[in-house]
């Protein structure tokens, strides 16, 4: 199966232009356009719909996700997965990441997980 993305919000719209130039076959679409939820939903909804869709989240929410995804696994719920972007990284580098993500995963790699970017970190 091939990966989807779905970008909350709070993401800058660049992500999607850049990763659908980049990657013309990679699904992304963002909170608020049609056929996602709208606007101003709330993180569980979110996270439902993420489920019904079987789309993985890329967000910046660092804070309350983690409590989300613990309630919603708690209601015996899954999600396919939830990347948080990485904020030290440029835009283009967190990009690759997504790509690079997409083109080397397996299915249900990252189910109910939160997962930080960048995945593999040079020591």
């Amino acid at each position: 199966m091939t990966l989807k993305y779905l970008l909350d919000e709070n993401v800058a719209p660049l992500y999607q232009v850049q990763l659908k130039r980049q990657k013309r076959d990679l699904v992304v679409w963002v909170v608020g356009d049609p056929g996602t939820p709208p606007k101003s939903t709330l993180d569980p909804e979110i996270l439902c719909w993420c489920e019904e869709h079987y789309f993985l989240l890329v967000t910046n929410n660092r804070k309350s996700m983690p409590v989300h995804l613990a309630e919603h696994i708690a209601q015996d719920r899954n999600i396919p997965g939830i990347f948080i972007l990485n904020d030290k990284l440029t835009i283009g580098q967190n990009i690759n990441e997504l790509i690079l993500i997409a083109e080397a995963s397996l299915d249900n790699e990252y189910q109910n997980q939160i997962l930080h970017l960048p995945l593999l970190q040079e020591r």
